[in-house]
């Protein structure tokens, strides 16, 4: 629970076996309705000096470390505000897999990684409190990030496009016409020529493969100058830039490079990052148990309605007049093309084990029980999608920095905020 001002003293008041009364903590800034305490401040800086000396990073001055550290305090104080506002609550099951993932990543058991905490003078009460903080500002953030940041869809096509010269492959051949090192003006001119002469051979028709087997000074030469797929990344800037604009069959112009000059034509072109995925044309029943029907009356429905479809009934037929999926039950059952890999784990693997226009033994997902069929399979390429994704992925971390620190300064700015660094 939050601690208000009117729920605070300013000092905290002890009385020692002498019955003299001891100053504990006190308020060294005020936040809202909120206050940071001297007994924080102290423990925070603690913990940056200890950061600071394990990653030999020199010591700022004493008075300028203090404030950074009274300012980080007041920032997390107003977030941990908004929170509580929010409702944004780290329950006692999510923190302590928290603090055993914390544990796994250190190599230690939860009786080691106390001690661990011990030996740097901070007990697991508190390492549980600061890291359900961290896990509730964390929470906090991400809520207020997907209210306020926009992708639009003129910004994914214009990161795509950006970056689509880098990440292809490009199914390539070429003809090269050497030019030694340190060659003179002529033999450079003679080669030009020569490459010229090439050029006008292949305008006119004359097949590449064949150009090349006759001409080309490269290795490939009697492979028709094929190079097969050769990633963006691995080409010379200038040949990168010339295929770039290609269209299938098509070449470049003569290009010189240090080897001479070469002629690229493009074969063909896919995205690097090519992912093809199986996906399966699928239609399934399905039977969600209620207060009226049990699990055990759902699956005998469902064994009674895959009995009738493997002695000849019409699957589609059955699903219209059974299903309890709206989305599906109209359409006779079909959800259209899946990637298996994206359906609730016991229906990937459902439909994985089929072959096509075989019916499943009956399944359960959190939605009820199943059976489906596989109506089709085929390969796709994903990339276009997956690259849709990481577009947004990289566009709302781009913006994420800069708009959570426009936040935090709308916060300060609209906040009621006293440091009380100076005195006593």
């Amino acid at each position: 629970m939050m601690r208000t001002l009117l729920a605070i003293l300013l000092f905290v008041v002890v009385q020692t076996t002498q019955a003299e009364e001891v100053l504990l903590d006190r308020i060294v800034a005020l936040v809202n309705d909120d206050v940071v305490l001297q007994s924080e401040l102290e423990a925070e800086l603690a913990s940056v000096r200890q950061n600071l000396e394990q990653r030999d990073v020199r010591m700022p001055p004493a008075d300028e470390l203090r404030a950074q550290v009274l300012d980080r305090l007041i920032v997390q104080t107003l977030q941990m505000n908004v929170a509580e506002r929010r409702g944004i609550r780290v329950d006692s099951a999510t923190l302590d897999a928290a603090v055993r993932r914390v544990a796994e990543r250190n190599n230690l058991s939860l009786e080691g990684l106390r001690d661990a905490l011990s030996g740097q003078g901070m007990n697991m009460s508190v390492f549980r409190d600061q890291l359900r903080r961290d896990i509730t500002i964390n929470r906090l953030r991400q809520q207020v990030m997907n209210q306020r940041l926009d992708v639009t869809e003129q910004e994914i096509q214009q990161f795509i496009e950006r970056n689509r010269s880098l990440d292809r492959d490009y199914r390539l051949s070429q003809i090269l016409i050497s030019v030694p090192e340190a060659a003179s003006a002529d033999v450079i001119e003679t080669a030009r020529r020569e490459a010229d002469t090439v050029i006008e051979r292949l305008d006119s028709g004359e097949s590449f493969a064949r150009v090349a087997t006759a001409a080309s000074d490269a290795r490939n030469a009697l492979e028709g100058g094929d190079l097969g797929w050769v990633p963006a990344s691995q080409l010379p800037s200038a040949a990168a830039s010339a295929i770039r604009d290609l269209q299938p069959g098509e070449h470049t112009a003569a290009l010189r490079t240090p080897a001479g000059f070469q002629i690229y034509r493009l074969e063909d072109t896919r995205g690097s990052s090519e992912a093809m995925v199986e996906q399966s044309r699928v239609r399934h029943i399905l039977i969600q148990p209620n207060e009226v029907v049990s699990n055990e009356d759902a699956r005998l429905r469902l064994s009674s309605l895959r009995s009738r479809i493997e002695s000849g009934g019409d699957f589609a037929d059955l699903a219209r007049a059974n299903s309890d999926d709206p989305g599906s039950a109209s359409n006779g059952g079909a959800i259209g093309w899946v990637d298996p890999a994206n359906l609730p784990d016991s229906f990937g693997e459902a439909i994985n084990s089929l072959d096509v226009g075989e019916t499943s033994d009956i399944f359960r997902t959190r939605g009820g029980w199943h059976i489906a069929q596989v109506l089709e399979r085929r390969t796709r390429d994903a990339s276009e999608s997956i690259a849709r994704e990481e577009a947004e992925q990289a566009i709302r971390e781009r913006k994420r920095e800069e708009e959570i620190e426009l936040w935090l300064r709308e916060l300060r700015n609209e906040a009621y905020i006293e440091r009380r660094l100076g005195g006593g």
